[in-house]
C-alpha cells in the first residue's frame, strides 16, 4: 500500500473504555491527536528474544526508529486480532498465533508535528521461522534479550518510537512464559 493511501485509510474514534464514537481519517487523526483505536504486537523466539523492527526512513512519522514488531490500526468493520495478524504480514512477512495481553492507552508527540492518541490492543506471539520483512514498512530488524532493549531504551531513547518507550516504561514486552 503507498503511503498516500495509507494516509486516506480510516481509523475508528474510541472513547476511554474502547467503545466507538465514530471514524476518522488516519493522517487527520494524528495531526488533532484525537483518541482511536489501534493495536501493537510483540513477538518472541524460542529463546526469549523480542523481535524488534526498525521503522522504514520514508514513514510519514518515526522514521528509522526502533519499535515492537509491528502495530497499526484496525479497519472499520475489521477484528482487531485479525488487522494484527494482516499487519504482521505485510510489515515482517510472516503470521504467527497472537494472544491478547491487554489494552494500553497513551499520547505522544511525534515528529512532523503529528500525536499519537491510541487506545492499543497489545498482542503477543511467538515466532522462529523465517522473517521476510517489506522493505517499505521496515528497514531491519533484530532479535534482542529484554534486558537488553529495557537498557538501550533507558540510555539511547530517541532510537526508539514513543509509543515503545511507553511500553517498557509499563513492562509490556512481557516474555511468553510471563
Amino acid at each position: 500500500m503507498s503511503e498516500q493511501s495509507q494516509h486516506q485509510e480510516m481509523v475508528i474514534l474510541v472513547d476511554e473504555h474502547d467503545r466507538e464514537t465514530g471514524r476518522a481519517e488516519k493522517l487527520d487523526a494524528h495531526q488533532r491527536g484525537v483518541l482511536h483505536r489501534a493495536f501493537s504486537v510483540m513477538v518472541w523466539d524460542g529463546r526469549g528474544r523480542l523481535l524488534l523492527q526498525r521503522r522504514s526512513i520514508g514513514k510519514y512519522h518515526s522514521g528509522g526508529l526502533w519499535t515492537n514488531a509491528c502495530c497499526g490500526h484496525p479497519r472499520p468493520g475489521e477484528l482487531v486480532a485479525n488487522a494484527a495478524l494482516r499487519r504482521l504480514q505485510e510489515e515482517m512477512g510472516f503470521q504467527c498465533p497472537l494472544n491478547l495481553l491487554g489494552t494500553f492507552q497513551y499520547r505522544a508527540d511525534l515528529d512532523h508535528g503529528l500525536i499519537e492518541h491510541e487506545l492499543v490492543h497489545i498482542f503477543r506471539g511467538q515466532f522462529d521461522g523465517a522473517i521476510v520483512a517489506n522493505p517499505d514498512e521496515c528497514d531491519g530488524f533484530t532479535w534482542a534479550m529484554p534486558e537488553e532493549i529495557m537498557r538501550d531504551v533507558q540510555s539511547k531513547p530517541e532510537r526508539f518510537s514513543a509509543w515503545f518507550q511507553k511500553y517498557c516504561s509499563a513492562a509490556w514486552p512481557v516474555a511468553p512464559t510471563a
